[in-house]
């Protein structure tokens, strides 16, 4: 027992040291739905990768931390030149996002000619500079349809491709990249919970393989999924994603039950940012994200492109 109060009361008294920090420094600190409970309780803003930039994009803050990974703070960074945007652990990247190169779409693009590139905002800034248009997994079928061209490029997620062509008369030409943890939930998984937790309902994100689509009740993106458990009347929730959002679910309804899809389902990258890298990376002013101005207009285009609709 005393173990347990000992680390409660050494998280607390790190949660305090950041908050300090952010008010002597006038920084803002943003938590990816992923992140750990212990920061998602002190962000001040807590959501999905464009939903965080676009929140930090609004506020008068010189400094913001962004806990995530880093073509996440790349975004915030693109969309914010004017602030200081800092990743609290350096080593937090996405294994997706190295999956694809700015060279891999430039050799795309030569060999489909006219085809729009759709750039997930899972990507770098490079990749960005180099695409049309970005998307997000809840905006990823509105971006393709209003695109006038009959064929599309989708990187680098076959699985959000795969999943897009479901809604859409376009042919989809998906690059073969995909996110490990969400590739290791199975149909056979959510058989086996629906059986063990009868009348429980099945939620899926877009970055599933289309078998495990198929078993779902409901496909949405993180955001989409708090909107969705608010409002269905079950009770039990079988959550398909990062077991970090299931923080927040919890938090906001307390009379329902949320299981992990999968056991796996937890992102290496996204739980390597702890308070003391916070501290470290805010106290010191380390790991600044640092993407070059040409890069960076061209980026903040095809954000923008994505924006306009």
């Amino acid at each position: 027992m005393n173990n347990h109060n000992n680390n409660f009361e050494n998280i607390k008294a790190k949660q305090k040291t950041i908050k300090e920090l952010l008010k002597k420094k006038n920084a803002v600190l943003l938590a990816h739905n992923y992140q750990r409970d212990e920061i998602q309780e002190i962000a001040d803003f807590q959501g999905d990768s464009l939903e965080l930039s676009i929140k930090a994009n609004k506020t008068d803050a010189d400094i913001i931390v962004f806990c995530g990974v880093r073509f996440m703070a790349e975004s915030a960074a693109i969309m914010n030149p004017d602030k200081t945007v800092i990743l609290p652990n350096g080593n937090a990247g996405c294994p997706m996002v190295d999956m694809i190169t700015a060279k891999d779409i430039v050799n795309l693009k030569a060999d489909y000619q006219g085809a729009p590139v759709v750039a997930y905002v899972n990507t770098s800034a490079e990749c960005k500079a180099v695409s049309d248009i970005c998307c997000t997994s809840a905006n990823a079928v509105k971006v393709v349809n209003s695109l006038p061209a009959k064929r599309v490029i989708m990187v680098p997620d076959k699985n959000l491709g795969s999943y897009v062509q479901r809604f859409t008369d376009k042919e989809v030409i998906s690059w073969p990249g995909y996110c490990p943890p969400h590739k290791r939930t199975t149909p056979e998984d959510i058989k086996a919970m629906k059986e063990k937790y009868p009348g429980a309902v099945f939620v899926a994100h877009p970055e599933s393989t289309p078998e495990t689509i198929d078993a779902a009740d409901h496909v949405s993106s993180t955001s989409g999924m708090y909107k969705f458990v608010r409002e269905s009347d079950a009770k039990y929730f079988i959550i398909g994603t990062e077991r970090g959002i299931m923080y927040k679910m919890k938090k906001e309804n307390p009379d329902k039950v949320f299981i992990a899809a999968n056991r796996g389902l937890v992102c290496p990258n996204m739980k390597k940012t702890h308070l003391d890298d916070i501290i470290d990376s805010l106290g010191n002013m380390k790991n600044i994200i640092k993407i070059p101005e040409d890069v960076r207009i061209k980026a903040r285009k095809s954000i923008e492109n994505m924006l306009a609709l």
